[in-house]
């Protein structure tokens, strides 16, 4: 295991790797990367990035970036496509499913045309009354036979375009009213109704490859610990969610979480995620997390090999007339 990337995911400053980049991504080796819109201009820039990213690595690593739609979407407008809001596409399409099928498989294809492998959607968070603007119309649905149906059919959408797909944000975020990347939420909902709802969602995909943490207090299974550094949440994602796949914590610099970054590194690491993600790019907060987080542990190489074993090759679609099929749902046509 001394060849093992290390269990952290690392942003970038801008458009292109400078050569400081390169030298400390070489030697820090993280397991993958993360785009943000400071990174995006244009397709071809984009595609030079991301081969810059496995130049430097030496491999084919997972590239990954928030292109859910609406409005977290990296990529936007004139050079990729521009999405309602998910919860909006829901509330107008006379098939839902189809809808997010459809709205996976143009963006996985939009995603595939310039390197990118690994899409952080989709959201298996139910929307409520209290949920915090930072989330609610980015949810699929207000119940959870509806966010069940549009997540699997996002991941299945993603999947057949070749993209891997990340779910979020297990054990479930929708009962916070609070921003996570600004403030820390708790949740007090008992365990029981907990269990029968937004645990059940993510239960009901907990086949996927890979899924990312939230950052969030249940007062029912741990008081005192956000799920991401929660030995007891992340059991519980594990033994009752039932979710054997990669898990990686969701950005580490949100200030949901206290202290300096390295120390909040190994929280999530002890308390069993097996990848932490850092995206702001900040290189003095990366070199400590370089030093910090080890090469990834036996189990969680063999979860991150299983995850890439179920990235395919795009299946042929005629995406044109996927857009067709879109815009009549959706009433654009």
């Amino acid at each position: 295991m001394s060849t093992a990337p290390r269990a952290v995911i690392f942003g970038c400053e801008g458009t292109r790797l400078g050569a400081q980049e390169r030298r400390f991504l070489a030697r820090a080796a993280p397991w993958g990367a993360i785009l943000f819109a400071r990174n995006i201009e244009t397709p071809d820039q984009l595609t030079a990035l991301t081969s810059d990213w496995r130049d430097a690595l030496g491999r084919d690593l997972p590239i990954l970036i928030d292109q859910e739609g609406g409005r977290v979407q990296r990529m936007r407008a004139p050079h990729w496509r521009e999405w309602i809001p998910a919860l909006e596409q829901s509330r107008r399409s006379p098939d839902p499913a189809r809808a997010m099928y459809l709205r996976g498989r143009l963006i996985a294809a939009e995603l595939h045309a310039v390197g990118v492998n690994v899409n952080c959607a989709p959201l298996a968070d139910i929307a409520r009354a209290q949920t915090h603007a930072i989330l609610h119309n980015r949810c699929y649905g207000q119940d959870l036979e509806t966010v069940i149906a549009c997540a699997r059919a996002m991941a299945d959408g993603l999947l057949a375009g070749g993209v891997l797909p990340v779910l979020k944000h297990i054990p479930g975020h929708g009962r916070a009213g609070m921003d996570s990347h600004l403030a820390l939420p708790v949740v007090d909902t008992p365990l029981q109704v907990l269990e029968e709802t937004d645990f059940a969602a993510f239960h009901a995909l907990a086949d996927l490859p890979l899924a990312m943490s939230a950052h969030l207090v249940f007062s029912a299974i741990d008081p005192d610990l956000p799920a991401t550094i929660s030995p007891r949440m992340v059991g519980l994602i594990r033994d009752n969610i039932g979710f054997q796949g990669l898990l990686m914590s969701d950005d580490i610099s949100m200030q949901a979480l206290s202290g300096p970054v390295a120390a909040r590194a190994i929280a999530a690491l002890q308390a069993g995620c097996d990848i932490v993600l850092h995206c702001n790019g900040d290189m003095d907060e990366m070199r400590s997390l370089a030093d910090t987080c080890p090469p990834l542990t036996t189990e969680s190489w063999q979860r991150a090999q299983s995850a890439l074993a179920q990235r395919n090759a795009p299946d042929a679609a005629d995406t044109g007339a996927l857009q067709a099929e879109y815009d009549a749902l959706l009433g654009t046509a």
